[in-house]
């Protein structure tokens, strides 16, 4: 184990994380990731006895790390205020501040990546990434409805369709600041969509 105490297991997931996020899973290969963490064979078969193994406990990995970001930005929006319109902006806001921070564009993300080579992958792994997909939903809809109740929407609104455009909007700024090669576009997009929610509920 290495000195700052972090596992092989986890090392080889964060090396394959990174690997499959800049290359995509098909042009990933199990010596690719030995090489990057410095490990034997050995060490890696220990862990992973197939690629798809590897697949399975990536997106694992991934989505447990997804879903601290929800639970940590819901908590910290309920924590800040008690109406359901801020609550829900402040949420958003969280995001776009994080985002704000960045000086290159972000590398991406593994569920897209995975989707997007879902050929590759069984049922499990899909299903890894659809049920955290909706937890979002979920929660987004949620605040939505909650916020209706108070705030009369200035349009029509389609609950689930306005939670998932929060995710939409993540994962197509992703691919737009890598293509233009813009760190901020990903904190302006959410601050459109934050201002549309804003709008959307004025009173």
């Amino acid at each position: 184990m290495p000195k700052d105490g972090t596992s092989t297991r986890t090392r080889i997931l964060e090396a394959a994380l990174e690997l499959v996020i800049k290359q995509g899973f098909g042009s990933t290969s199990i010596d690719n990731v030995i090489e990057k963490v410095g490990i034997t064979k050995g060490a890696f078969f220990y862990h992973f006895k197939t690629k798809q193994d590897l697949a399975m406990a990536l997106v694992e990995y991934f989505a447990r790390h997804d879903d601290e970001h929800l639970v940590d930005a819901r908590t910290r929006a309920e924590k800040l205020s008690r109406d359901p319109r801020q609550q829900l902006l402040i949420f958003v806001g969280l995001f776009e501040e994080a985002f704000e921070k960045l000086v290159e564009p972000y590398p991406g993300c593994l569920f897209a990546s995975f989707i997007m080579q879902g050929q590759l992958f069984d049922d499990s792994v899909k299903d890894v990434i659809s049920e955290q997909i909706l937890k979002w939903r979920e929660y987004l809809g949620g605040k939505i409805r909650e916020t209706m109740q108070q705030h009369t929407p200035k349009l029509a609104v389609d609950v689930e369709a306005l939670a998932d455009m929060f995710t939409t909007v993540m994962e197509g700024a992703f691919i737009m600041s890598k293509s233009l090669n813009e760190a901020g576009l990903v904190a302006q997009q959410l601050r459109q969509y934050r201002n549309y929610l804003e709008l959307l509920f004025a009173d």
